[in-house]
């Protein structure tokens, strides 16, 4: 076997993609795991994790994906830093073309890429990210017991969330960019007689201050003077975020949606072709809830390539 083929290659480096790597590898599959940046994926920016299972002490996203990482490369699984500009996933074996790596071949792909950034971000959004700015109320709403909050969107995951963050916050006042809210009139419901929210339509957010940590959401009406609002944490859910799928071509794995239906076994519409994470339809964004579907995607491609029925019961624990 050459350098460039591979039993699986994985794209992406997140939980999802790292998680898989661990399985693979550890069940003596030649595994390739291509990504850009240890750096650039949502969880390597949380500043504290503390929900997932079996960590006790204070821990960065990113020092939990260098330890996911570490356990992967002690298996045996190599780690590239480039970018997929391409694949043939139809071929046999399936084609990853890469900027630095050249091309790979794989018998099995795990597409693990995660989703793009939303490119339109407010002043002070990216300072504070871990400081008081967070996109997820699962992970960051106990980090604010007791104190003022702002959730800022108009849709049924902004609703949602800040009915979660209702949980632990004394106030939370939800800034809808728009009048009108997109969310099921049930949600709408709950959340409007929620006396812990305080609905603001047709705030939109400009900008974030602080020192060191946040302190005030700068709104403003249509026609109105910005104001501050004063608060310790801010929750940002609007429109922007999108699977990073740009090296894929062909149209089947997608159909007419922007993210991959999959299978129970993580299975997509291409025989040989997996995909985990945020990149699917229907995702819990939670890094144990990835690595999860990290592992289920890798015995998933171990039973592609060694055409097995059932893996044998103990293999990979």
């Amino acid at each position: 076997m050459s350098d460039k083929k591979y039993d699986v290659v994985i794209i992406g480096g997140g939980p999802a993609g790292a998680s898989a790597a661990i399985y693979t590898s550890r069940g003596n599959l030649k595994t390739a795991l291509v990504d850009k940046s240890i750096r650039t994926g949502a969880l390597a920016q949380a500043a504290k994790i503390v929900n997932y299972p079996g960590i006790l002490e204070e821990l960065s996203g990113l020092e939990l994906l260098q330890r996911m990482r570490k356990q992967a490369e002690q298996f045996g699984a190599r780690f590239l830093q480039a970018t997929v500009m391409a694949t043939d996933l139809r071929s046999d074996p399936k084609k990853i073309f890469t900027d630095k790596e050249g091309d790979l071949a794989a018998g099995a792909v795990i597409i693990a890429t995660g989703a793009s950034e939303r490119k339109n971000k407010v002043s002070g959004e990216e300072e504070y990210l871990g400081k008081g700015v967070s996109y997820c109320a699962t992970c960051d709403g106990a980090f604010f017991q007791g104190e003022e909050i702002a959730v800022v969107g108009d849709s049924d995951h902004a609703l949602e969330e800040a009915l979660v963050l209702t949980r632990y916050a004394r106030q939370v006042h939800l800034a809808a960019p728009s009048s009108d809210l997109n969310a099921p009139p049930e949600l709408l419901e709950r959340a409007t007689q929620e006396s812990k929210i305080r609905l603001l339509r047709n705030h939109r957010l400009r900008r974030i201050e602080g020192n060191r940590f946040v302190r005030a959401a700068i709104l403003q009406q249509p026609g109105h003077e910005e104001f501050a609002l004063p608060v310790s944490g801010i929750f940002i859910y609007l429109q922007g975020n999108q699977p990073s799928l740009e090296f894929l071509s062909d149209p089947e794995i997608q159909g007419n949606r922007r993210c991959i239906a999959v299978d129970q076994d993580r299975a997509t519409a291409i025989p040989g072709v997996f995909a985990v994470g945020d990149v699917v339809c229907t995702q819990l964004k939670q890094a144990v809830v990835a690595a999860a579907e990290g592992a289920i995607a890798a015995i998933s491609a171990d039973r592609y390539l060694n055409r097995f029925e059932r893996v044998a019961p103990g293999r990979y624990y």
